[in-house]
């Protein structure tokens, strides 16, 4: 984990007392369950080591035609319809659900935690975002590692690993203070890269800002994704351009 980029006064510092994790998802029942199996553990380990924060859970389905909502029904505080075809929408739909859910609660104290339908996120995901705002971050940006990918992109994307976080944007792998993100217009209706541009914002309204890899999110290796370009369209065609101009 890098330093926040502008330290805090500790005296400043608000603690934690709420947090809300928002999932964006479009079709995504072949994944979806095992996102949600990872969810619990992680929410498990954050009732027992901040039992004083209140975790709410809201998934929101985008212009989606499958059995997500069946598969997560029972399963988080809620669920959210939208027929956008936008992931920069529906983040933004699945922030404003859960501040309504945690009232009061919402400010300088509350925590976003976004992540995807498709990807696993490890045990301390949330214990480590929560450690890192308690510590002074506004903002943590966390790493991703995709699955089941080809050897050859394999190697290409391990060629990019290094023993320090690169401070790479992940939407599957973000925090955010949430008075902040109300501060800078919260994430745009962005059909890609919402979460970048998201983050950029962030910085330029001062944020202190921490890349961590700490709790790494496994995120799908699929070269083909909801949206033309995003993470997908980067291990199809990016990833493998950069390996080959080096």
């Amino acid at each position: 984990m890098t330093a926040p980029e502008a330290p805090r006064d500790p005296g400043a510092i608000e603690a934690i007392r709420a947090l809300a994790v928002v999932i964006p998802a479009k079709d995504e029942e072949a994944l979806l369950p095992r996102l949600l199996t990872s969810l619990d553990a992680a929410r498990a380990a954050l009732a027992r080591r901040h039992p004083e924060v209140e975790c709410v859970s809201v998934l929101v389905l985008d212009d989606c035609r499958d059995r997500s909502a069946d598969l997560a029904a029972g399963r988080l505080e809620a669920i959210v319809h939208l027929d956008a075809g936008n992931v920069g929408a529906a983040r933004a739909a699945g922030v404003r659900h859960a501040a309504s859910l945690l009232g009061t609660h919402w400010g300088a104290r509350a925590w976003i935690a976004h992540t995807d339908a498709d990807g696993r996120v490890p045990p301390n995901w949330l214990t480590a975002q929560v450690a890192a705002a308690n510590a002074g971050a506004d903002v943590v940006i966390g790493t991703v590692r995709p699955d089941r990918l080809d050897p050859r992109r394999r190697r290409a994307w391990l060629a990019t690993r290094s023993a320090t976080p690169n401070g790479h944007v992940h939407g599957a792998n973000l925090g955010v203070r949430a008075d902040l993100d109300a501060a800078v217009g919260g994430v745009a209706a962005m059909t890609e890269h919402e979460d970048v541009d998201l983050v950029q914002r962030l910085r330029g309204a001062g944020a202190r800002i921490v890349a961590s890899n700490e709790a790494e999110v496994v995120t799908s290796g699929r070269l083909h994704g909801r949206v033309a370009g995003g993470y997908a369209g980067y291990l199809r065609e990016d990833l493998m351009a950069r390996r080959e101009g080096a």
